[in-house]
Formats: structure tokens, C-alpha cells, sequence
């Protein structure tokens, strides 16, 4: 057998249909946030302004969170030499663990390595702690969601996009003794629309269900203190389990559940995807702790982030271009093909300095590619006027292509 071949054939299924995705190498600058440096493969570098990280509010260069991080260095070092059953449970996680509890104001937390791992983990564990377990599931919720229920041999309905309905349908047509899981998030991260919360929460007090929400784009973000759309809904207390991370809102890196004692407990005792894994380096649990300390008390950067994305809509539908706006932080602009949104997003980066990624299948749908752009309270207006006017310019380009193609 010709391994080669057939990994070709794969390679060049992508390419044909414009999805192969690039790598752009580029580098952070320190204290410049969104600006970055490009470092292209000729060896030449480019300035860019950085349109699609999920640093959403610039945590990842705040003073505080680095100087907490570099007190850990020195203290500690590099690694945290070990799984957190072995050697690898420190004073710094245990801090950042009493943090994120307190910031949903849960007993207690567990950190993981990302949240897709968290997701992952506790997901495929459930079943093995509720024997008969259903989870309910949103369509359009993560694929970390979506692994972990596929791995977890356990029964699994699947409920169209926040309709309550057709939950309410499915939770009615299982035996009402059976051990339920509703699993759903507040934002969903290509469309940007919310999750109906408490309805699912109602629905899950009726039915004897427990509630596992994904608040990963939420968290830092929303809420009187940042712990998120069911913070802001004052709506916490109502949820069983709730999954964040690190890695977006916080600036750093790693991924958490926040629930009961016992519950954290039980999945800490028999998740392979907590037990097997090297616990996160103490450095990164430090800055953790301190962006999470630090946007629990601040709500500046909020209120500013939530002004720059308002005007970057406004802008953008100014232009005419069909945008998604569910009113959250998260703009999407649908191109409709891959092909066309590579173009776009390759023009942005080559001829103006703007960098975008293009987000296809299966991320999205068949003929919903889009750019999503993810503004930041650091984004000047000056930014957001540049990137306008390259829209505005790149998007007719874009639909005289559309025209030929289907000429």
C-alpha cells in the first residue's frame, strides 16, 4: 500500500475545494496588542493588525498577569513536572482552582489543560458516573462537546439549535427516572447568538435534568465580575456545571469545570483526560489567577470592548455587507464560499495588513464560510477605519468573482 498516495488524495480533496488551511506565522509584540508582526516565509516581515485572535480583551500582555507570571518563573521554574496525581499539583493551581469557584460562585473547580480537554474529559466521564445517562445536546454545540458525548458510549439526543421545544419533546419521550445531562452554550462562536438559558434551566428543573453549560467565549467577558452570560442573567446558581477557559478572555492557556464538591471530585477521580495529562506549567496557572482576579474587579475593559464591536457592526453594516449580529462581542461576515473568503482573506493580509482567518467546513456549514472578526477593546479607531475601507474595496472584488463563477 502506497501511504503517500492516499494521503494526497485527502491533501488535494482540500485544496480542490478551497479549505486547505494555512498556517500565518506571526509574532506577538509585547505592549502593541492587537499589532503584530507577520514573518513570512521569504524572510522579510510585515507589520499586521491582528482582526481574529481570541485574546479578546489584551489580557495576554496586561502588566498584572505578566508580572504574576514572572514571580512563578522565578520561584518555580518552567513545568510543573508532572500529572496532578503525581508532583503536579501546586500551590498556584490550587489558587487559580479557589478563583474560578469563586467566580461562579461554585464550591470548587477543576483546571485542565484547554477546555476542549475539559469539555472532553467530563463529557465522555459523565456516563460513567450516571449509569443510563442521556445527554442532551444543542446541534450547533462545540465538537470538543460533541467528542466527548461520542466517546462517552452513553445515550445522546440531539436537539435542534435553542429550540426549547424540541427539547422539551425529547426529555418528555425518555423514562423520567433515568439520569438526565443537558449540555448546551451561552455564546456559539460562529454565529455569536446566546443560549436560552434559563428556559433550559426550567426545563431541566421539571425533568430532573442536570445543566452542563459552555461558557468559553462568555467568560472575562460578560457579568458584573466576568464569569459570563449566566453571571449577567443572574442565573448561576441554577447551573450544574460549567465549563470555561483560560485562553481567551484570561489571556493565557488551560480550561476548567466549575461545580459541587462531589462533582469535581468524581471527574478528577475518573477522567483519563485529567488523571494522564502533565498539569499546566505553575507560571500560566499564576497569570490565570491574576487575570481572573484582576477582570473580576475591573469592568472597564468590558464596557470598552462591547463599544468597539458595536461600532465595528455599524460600520460594517454601513457598507451593506451581511453580518451576524446576535448583540454579542463575536462579528461575522458571510462570504458564502471558500474560495472567495481565502481571496478576502488573503487580500486583507497582502494588500492592506489586516489579518483574518478564514473560517470553513466543517467549522461552519456548507455555504456559510465566513471572515469572523473579534474586535478588542484595543482595536483604535483609527484600526476599525482601515478595516472598513479594505472591506469596502475587497468586497466588490469579491462579488464580480461570485459573478464569473457563475457565468
Amino acid at each position: 500500500m502506497i501511504y503517500d498516495d492516499q494521503l494526497d488524495q485527502s491533501l488535494n480533496k482540500l485544496h480542490q475545494e478551497g479549505r486547505y488551511r494555512t498556517f500565518i506565522d506571526i509574532e506577538r509584540t509585547n505592549g502593541s496588542f492587537p499589532h503584530a508582526v507577520w514573518k513570512k516565509t521569504d524572510g522579510q516581515e510585515k507589520p499586521v493588525t491582528v482582526w481574529c485572535g481570541n485574546d479578546y480583551l489584551g489580557m495576554g500582555q496586561n502588566p498584572v498577569v505578566l508580572d504574576a507570571m514572572h514571580t512563578a518563573l522565578d520561584a518555580t521554574g518552567a513545568g510543573s513536572g508532572g500529572t496532578r496525581n503525581i508532583s503536579g499539583t501546586t500551590v498556584y493551581h490550587k489558587q487559580l482552582e479557589a478563583e474560578i469557584a469563586d467566580l461562579h460562585g461554585k464550591e470548587t473547580a477543576l483546571v485542565f489543560t484547554s477546555a476542549y480537554i475539559a469539555n472532553d474529559a467530563t463529557l465522555s466521564t459523565l456516563p460513567k458516573l450516571l449509569p443510563d445517562l442521556i445527554i442532551y445536546s444543542d446541534e450547533l454545540n462545540h465538537a470538543s462537546m460533541i467528542e466527548g458525548m461520542r466517546r462517552n458510549g452513553g445515550a445522546k439526543r440531539i436537539f435542534k439549535h435553542n429550540d426549547v421545544a424540541h427539547l422539551r419533546s425529547l426529555l418528555q419521550a425518555d423514562d423520567p427516572t433515568i439520569p438526565k445531562v443537558i449540555a448546551f452554550e451561552s455564546i456559539y462562536s460562529m454565529d455569536g447568538d446566546f443560549g436560552p438559558i434559563k428556559e433550559i434551566c426550567d426545563l431541566a428543573e421539571e425533568f430532573g435534568a442536570l445543566t452542563y453549560l459552555d461558557e468559553v467565549h462568555a467568560v472575562g467577558m460578560y457579568g458584573p465580575r466576568g464569569a459570563g452570560i449566566a453571571e449577567r442573567d443572574n442565573l448561576m446558581h441554577r447551573v450544574d456545571i460549567i465549563n470555561g477557559t483560560l485562553a481567551k478572555a484570561f489571556g493565557t492557556m488551560g480550561g476548567y469545570i466549575a461545580s459541587s464538591e462531589k462533582m469535581c471530585d468524581a471527574v478528577r477521580s475518573y477522567a483519563p483526560g485529567f488523571i494522564f495529562t502533565t498539569s499546566l506549567a505553575p507560571v500560566i496557572a499564576a497569570g490565570a489567577s491574576a487575570s481572573i482576579a484582576y477582570l473580576k474587579a475591573n469592568q472597564t475593559l468590558r464596557k470598552e470592548h462591547i463599544i468597539k464591536a458595536n461600532i465595528l457592526k455599524l460600520r460594517l453594516k454601513g457598507l451593506g455587507l451581511p453580518i451576524i449580529d446576535h448583540k454579542s462581542h463575536i462579528v461575522p461576515v458571510i462570504v458564502g464560499n471558500p474560495t472567495h473568503t481565502k481571496i478576502l482573506s488573503d487580500k486583507l493580509l497582502y494588500d492592506f495588513g489586516i489579518y483574518v482567518q478564514p473560517i470553513n467546513f466543517p467549522t461552519v456549514p456548507r455555504g456559510t464560510e465566513r471572515l469572523r472578526f473579534t474586535p478588542s477593546p484595543m482595536h483604535s479607531s483609527a484600526d476599525i477605519e482601515k478595516l472598513t475601507i479594505a472591506m469596502d474595496s475587497l468586497w466588490s472584488h469579491c462579488a464580480l468573482n461570485r459573478a464569473e463563477m457563475a457565468g
